[in-house]
């Protein structure tokens, strides 16, 4: 494409729906910019941008879901570009293409030699990173873990012993109505002096970030049913 190149935004979005401070006043310039948008959710997507620009009048822009059907995305997707359109991505919270979707998107883009801008925004597993006290030289991110109880322990005890060979904080997530049951399996099969940060509604008003031992955790359990969850681990090296 030629230097006048329309430009792919990839724009951050909430991760709390109050907490629209998070989203710097820049992004609002670069949303005013685009045509089309490529969105998870369209209609918390419209309600997001109608938070950040009231007089924004949805009508005028494209509007594509992302989801299953990716070739027929992609397709509508790289016209848009071929029309000579600016393009928006919103995932439904954070940044799309880290744990949210996004990334084919953004693979076409390049391929097609566009403009890609990531935009500065919340991610809850860099802010849950940042807030731990672990090791942010060295951190996997693995996303959800097997849901079968034996894989699932398996797949922890896995974690934990790259943890403790490499000094590497692991981050992982869980569907928030199963955090109760992942944060149990973790405290039954790692070691008591593995460290856990339990990091709960990071940017809401009842945000809870909180890093202890397993062996602390197990005397002062949280509920954490249906909160959106980021659990960071990170165990102590094998002559500790």
């Amino acid at each position: 494409m030629s230097a006048n190149s329309p430009i792919v935004y990839l724009i951050p979005s909430v991760i709390d729906e109050q907490a629209t401070e998070t989203i710097p006043a820049y992004v609002l310039d670069k949303v005013k910019e685009c045509q089309a948008f490529f969105v998870e959710n369209e209609r918390t997507a419209r309600r997001f941008l109608k938070l950040l620009w009231r007089e924004m009048n949805i009508d005028d822009y494209e509007w594509f879901t992302i989801h299953k059907a990716e070739e027929e995305l992609k397709s509508n997707f790289i016209l848009k570009l071929r029309e000579g359109k600016n393009v928006g991505i919103i995932s439904e919270a954070g940044c799309p293409g880290v744990a949210d979707p996004g990334q084919v998107l953004v693979e076409a883009a390049h391929s097609m030699d566009a403009v890609v801008k990531p935009l500065v925004g919340p991610s809850s597993i860099l802010l849950a990173l940042m807030a731990s006290g672990m090791n942010g030289q060295c951190f996997r991110f693995v996303g959800y873990l097997p849901i079968d109880a034996a894989k699932r322990m398996k797949s922890l005890r896995d974690l934990e012993a790259v943890s403790s060979r490499d000094s590497c904080t692991q981050i992982f997530i869980e569907t928030p109505y199963r955090n109760n049951q992942m944060l149990d399996t973790i405290l039954k099969c790692c070691h008591p002096g593995t460290r856990l940060c339990i990091a709960a509604s990071i940017t809401s008003p009842d945000e809870s970030i909180r890093t202890k031992s397993i062996g602390e955790w197990k005397t002062q359990k949280p509920n954490l049913h249906k909160k959106p969850v980021i659990f960071l681990l990170l165990a102590a090296a094998p002559n500790h």
